[in-house]
């Protein structure tokens, strides 16, 4: 119906058009390292958000030390010398968190369309509708896109195909989860992709502050998710 175009439309453009320019013009002022650290701090926005949405999410004395712990691991696996002049740029650094903070925000809007829309078809209409606006800004401001090969073709699709399965399983677990039960583990992003460049891209893995940061993100998750961790009530669904 109209009010639900509406509502996917507004989703599209905030969690998708919005928060993708903002990631990526920022990503372009600053560094990876930096960046990764910044954009870690979307956790800290669901919780804090959901405390002050949801009645029965509010924040707990183990939720914020399980984003600690989580947060720790983020800075510990992105620890390296350029961390020692550690500066904060507005267009670099500001924009990423800003960006993090817009998909904490849509990522709550997204819950609660999802409570009557099926969280596949959700996902789908909403990285259209966002998808079509990132295209048209994007030739409108005048860049191009350019298929060379066959090979082309099928990294983008799998690009493709990997971000909306990504989104529709998560907005499957918000439907069903509290997003202070879920958030946290988006922790573990920088170090699976730390994992992950060292199995494709032969960087060392075998590094101490790997393996402790694993740990801090696990700890950090389960702190979170134990028994007590939630304020009374023991619905999982958030209104």
């Amino acid at each position: 119906n109209p009010r639900q175009c509406g509502q996917l439309a507004i989703l599209g453009v905030t969690q998708t058009s919005i928060q993708y320019v903002f990631f990526y013009v920022g990503l372009a002022f600053t560094t990876g390292v930096k960046g990764s650290i910044m954009n870690a701090t979307g956790t800290f926005f669901s919780v804090l958000l959901a405390h002050f949405i949801y009645q029965n999410d509010k924040l707990s004395y183990n939720k914020a030390i399980g984003c600690i712990l989580g947060f720790a691991g983020v800075m510990l696996v992105n620890f390296n010398h350029s961390l020692s002049d550690f500066s904060f740029v507005w267009q670099g650094d500001g924009f990423v968190v800003l960006a993090a903070f817009i998909l904490s925000a849509a990522t709550l809007y997204g819950k609660r369309i999802s409570q009557t829309v099926d969280p596949t078809v959700m996902t789908g209409w909403q990285l259209a509708f966002g998808g079509l606006v990132l295209v048209g800004g994007g030739y409108l401001t005048g860049g191009t896109l350019e298929v060379h090969s066959s090979a082309a073709v099928l990294v983008l699709a799998y690009l493709t195909l990997l971000s909306s399965i990504a989104f529709a399983l998560w907005s499957v677990l918000l439907k069903h989860n509290r997003v202070s039960m879920i958030a946290p583990f988006n922790f573990v992003i920088p170090v699976a992709g730390t994992v992950l460049s060292a199995i494709f891209l032969g960087e060392n893995i075998f590094e101490p502050k790997y393996a402790v940061a694993l740990v801090l993100v696990c700890a950090g998750i389960w702190w979170v998710n134990k028994p007590g961790a939630t304020s009374g009530k023991s619905s999982q669904q958030a209104g």
